[in-house]
C-alpha cells in the first residue's frame, strides 16, 4: 500500500512539475512545449489523480495531490533563488536561449523523422 501511494506521488509530482515548467520557457519555445508536452501532462495527472482516487480515500488523494504541488512549488522557488545567486542575468539568458532552441530542434526533429 505505502509503495502504490508513493507511485501516486511521484505521478503527481512528475506531471505537476512539467506542467509548471511550462511559464519557465518564452512564447516561442512556450508554445511547442505546450501544444508537445504539457497537454500529455494534464493527462498524466488527471490519471495520477484518478489512481489515486480509485486506490485511496478520497481525503488522502486530495493530501496527496496538496502534498506534491506544495513540493514542485517549493522546488522551484528555491531552485529560482539558487540560480539567481549563482549566475548572473546575462549567463542565465544564454542558458534559457539554448536550452529553448534545443527544445525547438527537437521537437522539430521528432515531428520530421
Amino acid at each position: 500500500m505505502i509503495i502504490k501511494y508513493i507511485s501516486f506521488l511521484i505521478g503527481v509530482i512528475w506531471s505537476y512539475s512539467i506542467i509548471k515548467t511550462q511559464s519557465v520557457f518564452s512564447k516561442k519555445a512556450g508554445l511547442i512545449f505546450k501544444i508537445f508536452i504539457t497537454k500529455v501532462s494534464w493527462f498524466t495527472l488527471i490519471a495520477a489523480c484518478y489512481f489515486g482516487y480509485k486506490n485511496f480515500s478520497v481525503k488522502s488523494t486530495i493530501i496527496g495531490i496538496i502534498i506534491a504541488i506544495l513540493l514542485v512549488n517549493i522546488g522551484f522557488y528555491l531552485s529560482k533563488k539558487f540560480i539567481d545567486q549563482r549566475f548572473n542575468e546575462k549567463q542565465i539568458t544564454i542558458f534559457k536561449s539554448f536550452f529553448e532552441y534545443t527544445l525547438i530542434f527537437w521537437v522539430i526533429y521528432y515531428v520530421l523523422f
